[in-house]
């Protein structure tokens, strides 16, 4: 009876575990405490949603608008451009259907935020990848690739077609 005791506190504990987690992706564990998602040094980055409309967007919703053409980010109820308009490449991994499914959610059991990858603290953050000088380093960007730039310390985001950085 003990051991159903012990094994259903674990499961529970594990269970807990997983669904407030922080996340390290391509490293074996977090080196900030401070985070929900850590990325390793490899210059690579994250490729952002390549979207015709974003729906439903909160604050701090980023994509590669593919109609625009441009990477944007919504803020204070409207999409602030990151990029110049129509200067982007559409790539071949732009979206082309309907999504289906609630996506992966960060931090909480749910959240009403649409989105891919949702991150739900009120007291953690996401650190972006990181790469020096990615302008160089980076090969085969495409469309919608964001990384922080440890050279000119700033947001650095790929339209396509040119590196635009952001302090």
């Amino acid at each position: 009876m003990n051991i159903i005791k012990v094994l259903a506190g674990l499961f529970l504990f594990l269970t807990a575990t997983a669904l407030n987690a922080q996340v390290a992706i391509g490293k074996q564990t977090l080196t900030n405490t401070s985070v929900l998602l850590e990325f390793n040094a490899e210059a690579k980055g994250i490729i952002l949603p390549s979207v015709l409309s974003a729906p439903g967007a909160v604050g701090g919703t980023f994509v590669f608008n593919t109609a625009d053409k441009s990477i944007q980010v919504f803020q204070n109820a409207g999409w602030t451009l990151l990029t110049d308009s129509n200067q982007g490449v559409v790539h071949s991994f732009s979206n082309s259907g309907n999504e289906s499914g609630t996506g992966m959610i960060i931090g909480a059991n749910i959240s009403a935020k649409p989105g891919v990858l949702v991150m739900e603290s009120t007291t953690k953050a996401m650190v972006l990848p990181k790469a020096a000088n990615p302008h160089l380093n980076i090969r085969g960007a495409i469309a919608g690739t964001m990384v922080y730039d440890t050279v000119s310390s700033s947001l650095a985001v790929y339209d396509g077609a040119q590196w635009s950085y952001w302090k």
